[in-house]
């Protein structure tokens, strides 16, 4: 068929272009092939320590033990941390962890599970 992505307000597969504009025949939304390439640029690949690709919402262990500043204790390697969330900055990944509330990691210190 064609090449176009798919609407992304209706998800239909039907897009095609008119000019340098994409158009949706189902729910008639236009948008600019530019800002689709703009997105997709923009989009961040962060990858855990053994390459793997992740993604908000997945789970992940700690790889090493992490001292947290400002505790007496540390996060202990094996710690499984569920549902984390993808940001930007130095540290690049947002969770919650039990027994010691939100904390932001390094993905070079976890792994997918």
């Amino acid at each position: 068929m064609s090449d176009f992505p798919n609407c992304p307000k209706c998800n239909s597969e039907y897009t095609y272009e008119d000019g340098n504009l994409l158009i949706c025949p189902e729910c008639a939304h236009e948008w600019a092939l530019e800002m689709e390439a703009e997105n997709d640029k923009d989009k961040k690949i962060v990858k855990d320590a053994n390459g793997n690709v992740l993604n908000d919402g997945d789970s992940i262990t700690i790889i090493k033990d992490l001292k947290v500043k400002g505790s007496s204790s540390a996060i202990k390697i094996g710690t499984k941390v569920k549902n984390i969330r993808l940001v930007d900055g130095d540290h690049n990944i947002d969770c919650h962890i039990d027994g010691f509330g939100a904390m932001k990691l390094k993905s070079e210190f976890v792994k997918k599970i």
